[in-house]
């Protein structure tokens, strides 16, 4: 018999596998497919304080491994996805759900969070740290330790429930990043995000996206993501969501093996909307090959000296 459940920040769940945030929408749409349920938990689409349109078309670009992608946070804001999104999610999902907040500025992450908090049905929230700074010259919140700090701290004040801060790749020394954050107050982190990329039209010599450059997904990145994985895994004491180009039960056991607590799985569900169901159902079985009773018993052993 093989155990999967973790435990991700106090709250217990069946599995380690977590949708994406902009790869599940927000949830109940993907439930006219199969049993959500099914699943540890997802994080559902990054929302911000107001409707944002997104980025102009083309948006997505396919390339070797991966695909590319610049929809520029669409999303209906906040006070429509606590009125009309999160109802309609109740309906098809009995779990707490991980709620996906991003900004441009600490205020804006401060009012997204501090009203997805009161949800119910909220279990986490995970704070993308990515978002350009408009206050900052254009600066990434979370390619600073201090700016990152800076959202962690203010969030914390606001909020009640467990905060999981998303980073992005696109750094130098992403430890130091996951440091600070650790010790502004963050209960956890979850990376990698997408790694900044383009293509270009051979046809026009212009770049395929209309914003010129993107960010690339896919099995390309794993190996990439799993060393991100692997280093703030070893940094910090706060559990780590491991992400980038895991579509398989065997990357997921990967993942935790680095020292993932639970893993997220993004582009692949647009590749086939039915992998995480598919996740789930594997793990038993390839734990059962890999004689791995619990997988809590396996997080991080790759750090271990042998």
């Amino acid at each position: 018999m093989t155990d999967t459940k973790i435990t991700l920040c106090g709250i217990e769940l069946e599995n380690p596998v977590i949708p994406a945030s902009g790869t599940f929408g927000y949830g109940y749409e993907m439930a006219e497919y199969y049993d959500i349920n099914c699943l540890g938990t997802f994080s559902f689409k990054g929302t911000t304080k107001e409707e944002r349109f997104g980025n102009d078309t083309p948006r997505i670009a396919e390339c070797p491994s991966g695909l590319l992608n610049s929809v520029g946070l669409q999303n209906p804001g906040v006070k429509v996805v606590i009125r009309e999104e999160l109802p309609k999610l109740a309906l098809v999902f009995d779990k707490k759900v991980m709620a996906n907040v991003s900004g441009f500025s600490v205020d804006e992450y401060v009012y997204v969070c501090e009203r997805l908090d009161k949800e119910r049905q909220v279990g986490w929230l995970e704070v993308n740290i990515s978002c350009p700074n408009v206050h900052g010259g254009g600066m990434s919140f979370g390619t600073d330790p201090n700016q990152a700090a800076s959202v962690v701290k203010a969030v914390k004040q606001v909020t009640t429930k467990p905060v999981i801060i998303k980073l992005t790749p696109n750094v130098t020394d992403i430890t130091s990043i996951a440091l600070a954050c650790e010790e502004a107050g963050a209960d956890g982190i979850s990376l990698i995000n997408t790694m900044l990329g383009m293509r270009i039209d051979l046809k026009t010599g212009k770049p395929i996206l209309a914003n010129t450059t993107g960010g690339l997904s896919g099995p390309a990145i794993f190996p990439v993501a799993l060393r991100m994985v692997y280093d703030v895994a070893k940094a910090v004491s706060i559990p780590v969501i491991g992400m980038g180009g895991v579509s398989s039960a065997e990357d997921v056991i990967e993942m935790m093996m680095a020292g993932a607590t639970a893993v997220q799985v993004g582009a692949a569900n647009l590749v086939n909307p039915f992998i995480c169901q598919d996740i789930v159902n594997n793990l038993p079985d390839v734990m059962a090959k890999l004689s791995i009773e619990s997988l809590e018993n396996i997080i991080g052993i790759s750090q271990e000296e042998f």
